[in-house]
């Protein structure tokens, strides 16, 4: 917070607005109260020179092609940290220790699977449906089936849902891509890693398993 604000001259009005200081980025007017003071509005299309809120998770600049999470560029978490840690990053604030990190992988991977009956939901799709419009048609069934996590004002049952979504995200896709090229869906299995297990549901057929290319499952942790 700071103690600076910026004026605004209308006419023979002035306006106080106050300064907020961000730990990244540049400072912000905070015009919250400007159209109670002015009754006017901002016009900025595209939010251009707008911050859209005040988060503790993320910090982008696209102009000079910064992303921060948590405090850590983007270009540091891909070097160094898996999907699964920046993932429990985002959630808790602060990377895991190796110790964390098996509880949350161990969460992740006993969550994998969807429940049988969503399997169905899949034929209600045309097959040459977009995966995108699939996947979003699936996930909103997931309340469904999950009544135990939708309490968005509970802590723990957001948590919860969180890590389904992380676990069972793979296993949605996966099936959206068997389903557009006619194959039978492939179940996860507990013994792969995360990048590991989605690409085994992706391209394994019942007639021949998928042998994982470590290259390209470092190459698909890193995107």
């Amino acid at each position: 917070m700071s103690d600076t604000v910026a004026k605004l001259t209308i006419g023979d009005q002035t306006f106080e607005f106050p300064v907020l200081s961000g730990s990244v980025g540049p400072d912000v007017i905070d015009i919250r109260s400007l159209y109670a003071k002015t009754g006017m509005f901002t016009y900025d299309p595209g939010f251009t020179s707008t911050a859209a809120t005040d988060s503790a998770i993320t910090y982008i600049d696209g102009d000079k092609g910064e992303l921060m999470y948590r405090g850590y560029p983007i270009e540091q978490l891909a070097e160094k940290s898996n999907y699964l840690e920046v993932c429990y990053l985002l959630l808790y604030g602060e990377l895991p220790d190796k110790a964390q990190l098996a509880d949350f992988t161990h969460r992740v991977t006993m969550h994998t699977m969807v429940h049988e009956q969503m399997h169905y939901f899949y034929r209600g799709f045309r097959r040459d449906a977009h995966p995108m419009a699939i996947v979003c048609g699936v996930v909103g069934a997931m309340a469904a089936f999950y009544h135990d996590s939708t309490d968005i004002n509970d802590p723990m049952q957001r948590e919860i849902a969180s890590v389904r979504m992380i676990a069972k995200i793979p296993t949605i896709v996966a099936m959206a891509y068997k389903y557009s090229v006619g194959q039978p869906f492939v179940y996860p299995r507990n013994d792969l890693d995360y990048v590991s297990n989605f690409l085994r549901m992706c391209f394994s057929v019942p007639a021949e398993d998928y042998v994982v290319n470590p290259v390209v499952a470092k190459a698909m942790d890193l995107i």
